[in-house]
Formats: C-alpha cells, sequence, structure tokens
C-alpha cells in the first residue's frame, strides 16, 4: 500500500476549525504522515492541530505563497508517494472522501487527482452556482488528448482537495515557488504534457465554497490576469479562456432565474468587474507596482522578486 501524506496551509482558521478536525478524525482512510503548515495564527488552530497528531511547522505570514508553502509540505513529506492537499475551510463531506480520492491512483496513468466541491450549507445562490458549474456530478480522466474537448478547462484542479503523486510531482518540478495563485494549475498542465492524466473524482468530495464580495471578486480576477500573463504557455497549449467563461455566465443566469432572480443585476455587476480585474492583471506589467498591489488580493506576491513561469 502506497505511504500517503496530507499538507493542509492554515491561518486562524477559526470556528470551523473543530468541525474540520472532526471530519478528518471520522475518514476511513487517513494518511500516514500529517503536517499542518501554519502562517503564524493567533488562535488556537496550531495547538488543536497538534491534538490531533498533526506535525504543526510554523512560518511567518509574510512568508505563505500558495505554490511554495505546499512545496515546503512536500519537501518536508519525502518519504511518502502520494501527497494528499486540503485547506482548512474545505470540510470532508463523507468518512471516505479521502478513501475515494486515493482510488484514483490504482491507475499508474494518474498523476493528479482532485475531488468534487459542494457548495457550503449556508452558500448564497452565486457562490453555489459557482461550485455546481465548476465540479458535475460526472467523474471525468483527462489527459492532453482532451484539450480539443475541454480547452483550458483541461488543466483545472484544485488544491483545497487534492492529491499527486509525489514523484510525478518532482519530476515537473514541483509547485512553483513563486507564483501569485494556481499553483495547483501550473503542475497539472505540466503533467498533462508530460504525459500523464488527471483524475476529478465526483464521489470523493468536500464542502468548500466562498461568498466573495465585490471588491474581491476584481482582485480575485485580476491576480488570475497575473498568473495567466505568467504561465502564457497554458492557454497556448490548452487553449484561452474566454469560451469557458461566456459557458459560465450564461450557466449563471439560467441557474439565477429558477432559483434567485433578484440577484441576476448582482451578478452581472460581478461578471464586468471579473472581466475588469482579469485584463488590469494580463497587463500588470505596465502598471506601477503600487497599483498592483492595491488591485491584488494576495499582496504579499508583490513584495518580492519573481521567477518568470512562461516555460
Amino acid at each position: 500500500m502506497s505511504k500517503v501524506g496530507l499538507i493542509v496551509p492554515t491561518l486562524n482558521a477559526g470556528s470551523l476549525w473543530e468541525s474540520w478536525l472532526k471530519a478528518f478524525e471520522q475518514q476511513t482512510r487517513k494518511p500516514d504522515c500529517l503536517l499542518v503548515i501554519d502562517s503564524s495564527s493567533s488562535d488556537d488552530t496550531a495547538a488543536l492541530a497538534r491534538a490531533q497528531g498533526f506535525n504543526v511547522q510554523v512560518i511567518p505570514k509574510s512568508e505563505f505563497n500558495h505554490g511554495g508553502t505546499r512545496q515546503l509540505g512536500v519537501n518536508i513529506l519525502s518519504a511518502v508517494d502520494i501527497i494528499v492537499l486540503l485547506t482548512q475551510d474545505a470540510l470532508l463531506a463523507n468518512p471516505d472522501a479521502i478513501e475515494r480520492l486515493l482510488a484514483a491512483f490504482d491507475d499508474e496513468r494518474v498523476g493528479a487527482a482532485y475531488g468534487r466541491q459542494l457548495p457550503h450549507r449556508n452558500a448564497g445562490p452565486i457562490a453555489a452556482h459557482a461550485r455546481l458549474f465548476n465540479y458535475p456530478a460526472g467523474s471525468q480522466l483527462r489527459s492532453l488528448e482532451d484539450r480539443t474537448r475541454f480547452g483550458i478547462k483541461t488543466v483545472f484542479i484544485s488544491n483545497s482537495f487534492s492529491a499527486y503523486r509525489r514523484n510525478t510531482l518532482m519530476q515537473v518540478g514541483g509547485f512553483p515557488v513563486d507564483t501569485i495563485m494556481n499553483e495547483d494549475t501550473y503542475v497539472a498542465g505540466k503533467m498533462l504534457v508530460s504525459g500523464w492524466k488527471i483524475a476529478y473524482c465526483a464521489d470523493a468530495q468536500v464542502f468548500h465554497s466562498h461568498d466573495y464580495g465585490f471588491l474581491d471578486e476584481f482582485k480575485r480576477y485580476f491576480d488570475i490576469g497575473v498568473f495567466h500573463t505568467h504561465t502564457a504557455w497554458l492557454q497556448q497549449t490548452f487553449g484561452g479562456a474566454s469560451g469557458e467563461g461566456l459557458r459560465f455566465v450564461i450557466s449563471e443566469m439560467r441557474y439565477l432565474m429558477k432559483q434567485a432572480p433578484f440577484l441576476i443585476p448582482s451578478a452581472i455587476l460581478r461578471t464586468g468587474l471579473k472581466w475588469h480585474g482579469y485584463k488590469l492583471g494580463s497587463l500588470n506589467q505596465q502598471l506601477p507596482r503600487t497599483i498592483r498591489k492595491c488591485f491584488s488580493l494576495h499582496k504579499t506576491y508583490w513584495l518580492r522578486s519573481h521567477i518568470k513561469l512562461n516555460s
């Protein structure tokens, strides 16, 4: 049986953390090595994790980086075969969620797998639709050849609940240590072009969703635009994001017309903010650093010198 490690980055996990730990304790297949990388929480996140048997590594909040922090965990867990990644706000939905995710690696062609994200029970309609759109009920196994069918969605994956063959992850260079976000997408693309497959496991489920405010929507898509600018090879290989974006908007309008028509003006405004944020993010190199930091959701990214990710 493969040796499995778990990495969970945390920062002030709050009231959901006890529920998270309880759901993890009920898992039918627990990873062999448990690692929390905590960004100097001021609450009892780290203490509760230690009490549940996690090894807790504390880093300064300013040093957190989506790819770099996870790669730190991968380096620490050097003796495992498969790395499972979760976030502090992704609540395991079933006792066999991790077991079902790990089952994807019975196929030796699979380099990475990710589970289905269901909206939290208190999620608003807009947040709920985003999860239902991006995480359908049917599982998928995607290879490079599927780019003609799925386009940029071929590389879709989420480290809120995912798993990787460690050797394969390291063969493609590991997680990028200085990307603003989407370190998971970056690695998925590298794996696909190297001949590996990505598995979407619809029966491995977590509750995970965000009710973003208007400004956060803008900032999040600004950062997505920054990421795509620095990883032009992804869109050159798998296609642009505009077609998928249009499909999302049409689906969202249809969903809201049935579920919450009063939110359609809000959704239209959000779409405009996303588009403008993405376009400005794509032009980030022409903006002063102070403006980039102001527009960004991940402000510490702009305090560091950056590795070019265009290859």
